[in-house]
């Protein structure tokens, strides 16, 4: 995990925001070898977690990738529920809403774990979930990943056997 991630995870943490980190850094936290350009995490759609990430991402300088002007993000932004394309002083975040078939924080809370790392706790979305989210996606840069997620889940199979 880069740096910039390390960041930007540290701020959610002191900032006490509810998040699930899904995608590619989700993929690399569980060991698999790919680069990701962006941190996706899917956010509890709460008043008062959204008054934490508005803070938290105060802190870290977001605003919106889409605009030239200086956008910032908003309560009501990050309650709309949609999905958040942000650059921060750290690098690129994604806040979303929801992820694959309309599954927000609390569908997905079930098929996330805590994973203690030197920056926290954090909440991963599990191998599987993720397998199955990439394989409903269908896209064609989601083919390659799914065989590489497959593959570390494989192994992964084999040493709690062994």
């Amino acid at each position: 995990m880069t740096a910039s991630f390390r960041e930007i995870l540290e701020v959610l943490n002191r900032n006490e925001v509810e998040y699930i980190v899904v995608g590619g850094v989700a993929a690399v936290i569980h060991g698999a070898p790919t680069t990701t350009f962006d941190l996706d995490t899917l956010v509890r759609l709460s008043n008062a977690n959204a008054e934490r990430l508005v803070r938290a991402l105060s802190q870290l300088e977001a605003r919106f990738r889409e605009h030239h002007a200086t956008i910032r993000p908003t309560i009501d932004d990050i309650l709309a529920g949609g999905h958040l394309l942000l650059l921060t002083r750290a690098g690129p975040l994604d806040v979303l809403g929801f992820i694959g078939e309309q599954q927000r924080y609390e569908d997905l809370l079930g098929a996330s774990s805590e994973i203690d790392m030197s920056i926290g706790s954090l909440r991963v979305l599990d191998l599987e979930a993720l397998i199955a989210e990439k394989k409903r996606m269908d896209r064609a840069k989601d083919s390659a990943a799914v065989e590489l997620l497959e593959e570390v889940l494989r192994q992964r199979n084999r040493r709690s056997d062994s």
